[in-house]
């Protein structure tokens, strides 16, 4: 049986949403209905993903905005009120991966202050920003990008993982203090290695904190996957052994968890390959 389309009508802002996840969401809730309030730092690529939508029939604007940047993020709330009535959902979609060790403090120092601006305040910002629409609305939904990072402390994860932790925290209090009024998600996405997250690694050794005692294991199957010899079992998303989640399968999750009736909340996510090796 098919699933109501509840998308149809709502307003979506979504930051980030001039690539990856935020892109994929932004297009498929598009197509579904909503209009898109696209928010993102690099205006040139906004403006291509907006181009996009519209062209498809859709119907969005772009704002470009820094999530860091308060200011920025109640202006962007503000012009999706002004452009479409109302704000239905919140995606804080934005985000960066600094992976480190300690070890590498001199190096990683800059990128883990901006991760903490980006990962922790960009989503309280974002929160705050559309808070009080939401409430004199009456009903509204923030949707907050966590990581399996978040659930527990490994090593080369310690600034990151603390920052999706954070993310936890928020959603958990907003969720608290606003029920009734505001539904919250949390998504806990695995490792989802064809996004531009694994740009901002500052160690790539720090990833085998996630791995534990399948490092060499599963990033043999990288290796092989790059060189065309992966077995085609691990790469086909019908089989168990699917080792390496999709960016267009998360974000089908994340559009699941929008599509449900503004009774029904999916409070916490987590969405993996049933083959992946990452062990929290």
């Amino acid at each position: 049986m098919s699933q109501d389309n509840h998308l149809d009508g709502k307003v979506i802002v979504i930051t980030g949403a001039g690539s990856g996840f935020g892109q994929l969401v932004s297009e498929k809730a598009a197509a579904m209905g909503a209009s898109i309030v696209a928010s993102d730092v690099n205006q040139q690529a906004l403006d291509v993903v907006v181009a996009g939508i519209k062209a498809d029939g859709g119907a969005a604007i772009a704002v470009a905005a820094d999530v860091t940047d308060r200011a920025q993020m109640q202006v962007l709330a503000e012009d999706a009120v002004a452009e479409f009535g109302a704000i239905d959902v919140m995606l804080n979609n934005a985000g960066i991966m600094p992976l480190a060790f300690y070890a590498d403090h001199k190096n990683a120092a800059d990128a883990w202050e901006k991760c903490i601006d980006i990962n922790f305040k960009g989503v309280l910002n974002g929160i705050t920003a559309v808070y009080d629409q939401m409430i004199s609305q009456g009903r509204g939904h923030v949707i907050n990008i966590s990581s399996i990072y978040g659930n527990y402390p490994t090593a080369g994860g310690g600034v990151y993982g603390a920052t999706k932790a954070a993310v936890v925290f928020l959603s958990e209090s907003l969720r608290i203090e606003s029920q009734g009024k505001i539904k919250v998600t949390t998504v806990r996405p695995t490792g989802v290695p064809a996004t531009n997250l694994g740009t901002g690694i500052v160690n790539p050794a720090a990833v085998s904190g996630l791995l534990g005692v399948n490092t060499m294991d599963y990033m043999s199957k990288f290796e092989a996957a790059a060189a065309g010899q992966m077995p085609a079992n691990m790469l086909d998303r019908n089989e168990i052994e699917y080792f390496a989640l999709e960016p267009d399968l998360l974000a089908e999750q994340i559009i699941h968890a929008m599509n449900q009736p503004w009774g029904v909340t999916i409070s916490d996510i987590t969405v993996r390959a049933s083959g992946d090796g990452y062990v929290i």
